[in-house]
């Protein structure tokens, strides 16, 4: 075997021993409240809540929206895949309509496992979780690979 080869299967495997590599394959679910009536929602309807050009849910409710924690890979994931948008330029849009008084950011919660419970609590609530943490607290409104 040459070296190249075996310094790419070293780094892999020290990625995915990382979660880098099982995290980033992830499925990403859209969670709300079990009691808010709606059954699935669009990239759309998710995006705008997240990047504060709405603050509405489909139900009409205010939108309670929680993200995860900026060093969480699923949070990269879930930005690129709805909204279209890199981390970066999430921060940047938020900067500006926070400066503006427009808006206020998502509460960050430190992982999965805060944002579930949060949502679970709050009918209004919004947020994002590996789709395999799903369970009956909670209702899956959108997922995306």
């Amino acid at each position: 075997m040459n070296k190249s080869k075996l310094n790419k299967q070293v780094l892999a495997a020290a990625l995915s021993g990382l979660g880098f590599i099982t995290s980033a394959a992830a499925q990403v679910a859209v969670i709300v409240n079990p009691k808010n009536p709606a059954a699935s929602m669009t990239a759309e309807q998710v995006s705008n809540i997240f990047l504060g050009k709405s603050n509405t849910l489909p139900s009409g409710g205010t939108a309670a929206a929680v993200d995860q924690a900026e060093s969480a890979a699923i949070r990269e994931q879930f930005y690129t895949k709805v909204t279209g948008k890199q981390s970066a330029q999430v921060k940047a849009a938020w900067s500006r309509l926070v400066f503006s008084g427009k808006a206020t950011p998502p509460k960050e919660l430190a992982n999965s496992a805060e944002v579930k419970k949060f949502v679970a609590a709050n009918p209004d609530a919004i947020g994002y979780v590996e789709k395999s943490a799903v369970d009956g607290s909670v209702k899956a409104v959108l997922t995306v690979d």
